[in-house]
């Protein structure tokens, strides 16, 4: 881990400590904010700071002073709260992490909304950084996060953990937002790059928060199992060109072999532990491509078992796209062909690349080689992921087209 990231997940803690002696998320999470940037850059000049959380802390409230100062009507009210710094440059030692996701995956915010929140308030990532990772301009992601503030103190959400039933709702709106996170990281939905890997690194780190704060809850275990087992493959996904390279022709010796060890022990411990859920049933079928010493070797009747509980478990389009590819290993193209067609009619998923792209292969592996090529190009037509687009066209290349 770098001094940076260390810094980052002071983050929380501090943002933390400011929102509940001061109230008032949003300007508590621009002060921090301002004390990060004010961090980069005098740190590396003048030296880390002996405590680096009482630092940011004395000067984020700084920053609040200074808001507080120039707001005339709140001025006598506000200002010696603001002024007063913690005892000792040092804030308080409570762990405000669990609580800052549950308020940045409130109900009332979109899921983008909550996705850049996220990455802001808990993340420690800058509005520019998360501009840049999603591919959209820094004024534009400005907006959208300067909105889910306004939201959050609209509905009047509270800094505290919700009440044990809602916290048990809003935890799987928390598992999402930290996979969504990852997915865009791990296959980027449009641009140049292939992976974003500064997104699925701080995936992995809130998915170990998480795990951390809620050691006894089996889906928690079962997403941050899924990120390790997923992304121990990241090195070998792309070829030194940039171009994708498919599951089946990886170097499987370029694979993180202790990621794989820490994923199927969570993910072993989890299924032994408690109620299955979608993340561990996911993470369980990660388990078996990578324990596979070849993709020949790779037991696909098990797979196949996995995503049939997991279609009962959380039943959506995609999971049944990649089981038709698991009964078309299983039981030969056609079966996985016939169950693509009971799918294809769920808007869903109906105009989506993957799908075109997931009939193109089985047509392939059917020997109906035009229909196959055709596919490819189609697929390659509707995503906006330009490594996806160069393997799509180059499988169509290799069917003659």
């Amino acid at each position: 881990m770098t001094d940076w990231q260390a810094v980052r997940r002071l983050v929380p803690e501090v943002l933390g400590a400011l929102v509940r002696r001061y109230g008032q998320f949003d300007t508590c999470e621009d002060a921090v904010q301002e004390a990060l940037v004010a961090a980069t850059v005098q740190w590396p000049v003048e030296g880390w700071p002996e405590s680096p959380r009482a630092w940011l802390t004395t000067v984020a409230t700084r920053r609040l002073a200074d808001q507080v100062r120039s707001d005339v009507a709140r001025r006598r009210r506000e200002e010696a709260d603001a002024l007063r710094t913690p005892a000792g440059g040092e804030v308080q030692a409570d762990d405000d992490t669990l609580t800052l996701l549950f308020l940045c995956c409130h109900p009332a915010l979109t899921p983008s909304s909550q996705i850049a929140l996220t990455l802001r308030a808990v993340g420690g990532l800058s509005t520019a950084e998360i501009a840049r990772a999603f591919l959209v301009p820094e004024a534009t992601m400005a907006q959208r996060i300067s909105r889910a503030k306004q939201r959050i103190k609209a509905v009047g959400a509270a800094f505290a953990l919700p009440p044990p039933a809602e916290q048990a709702r809003r935890l799987g709106v928390v598992l999402q937002v930290v996979y969504l996170v990852f997915n865009e990281g791990y296959t980027a939905t449009s641009g140049t790059r292939l992976v974003r890997a500064e997104l699925t690194a701080e995936a992995i780190r809130l998915a170990r928060e998480l795990h951390r704060l809620v050691p006894g809850d089996g889906e928690v275990a079962g997403l941050l199992a899924l990120l390790l087992l997923t992304d121990a493959r990241r090195e070998a996904r792309t070829a030194p060109d940039g171009s994708l390279v498919p599951l089946s022709e990886q170097d499987r010796t370029r694979w993180n072999a202790e990621a794989i060890a820490e994923g199927v022990s969570l993910v072993t411990g989890a299924l032994s532990s408690g109620p299955v859920g979608p993340y561990q049933l996911q993470a369980a079928i990660a388990a078996v491509h990578d324990e596979a010493p070849t993709a020949e070797a790779t037991d696909w009747r098990q797979i196949l078992a996995l995503y049939t509980v997991l279609e009962k478990v959380a039943p959506n389009p995609a999971v049944t796209l990649n089981r038709a590819v698991a009964v078309a290993e299983v039981h030969g193209p056609a079966a996985g062909l016939a169950l693509l067609e009971a799918v294809s009619a769920d808007d869903r998923i109906a105009a989506s690349h993957h799908l075109v792209s997931v009939r193109a292969h089985l047509l392939e592996l059917a020997g109906d080689h035009d229909a196959a090529r055709a596919g490819y190009h189609e697929a390659a037509r509707r995503t906006t992921s330009e490594p996806e687009r160069r393997h799509l066209l180059t499988r169509a290349a290799r069917l003659g087209g």
